[in-house]
């Protein structure tokens, strides 16, 4: 199974997230298959998310499963998220 997750880079107190295609059975900040996109939840709130929407489409559309925090970042940029569907 292929998941949507959030990969964790940064320091303490800095966190940087970058959005990844990622076999779930591999820990978080393991191999992954591609980077979609970028999370950084202490920038201003127009800076904070910047992800490819249409990789993130296509993999969705395949079957990737995508974690509730990329969901609702998902959803928050107007790419509406629901279980196995997609829609905008």
């Amino acid at each position: 199974m292929v998941k949507i997750r959030l990969k964790k880079f940064g320091t303490k107190k800095r966190p940087d997230y970058r959005i990844v295609i990622q076999d779930a059975r591999k820990p978080r900040d393991g191999v992954t298959v591609e980077e979609i996109g970028q999370y950084h939840p202490i920038a201003a709130e127009d800076k904070q998310v910047c992800f490819n929407e249409e990789r993130a489409k296509y993999w969705l559309s395949v079957g990737a499963q995508p974690t509730d925090m990329v969901r609702k970042i998902f959803n928050s940029k107007g790419l509406s998220v629901t279980g196995k569907s997609l829609a905008k």
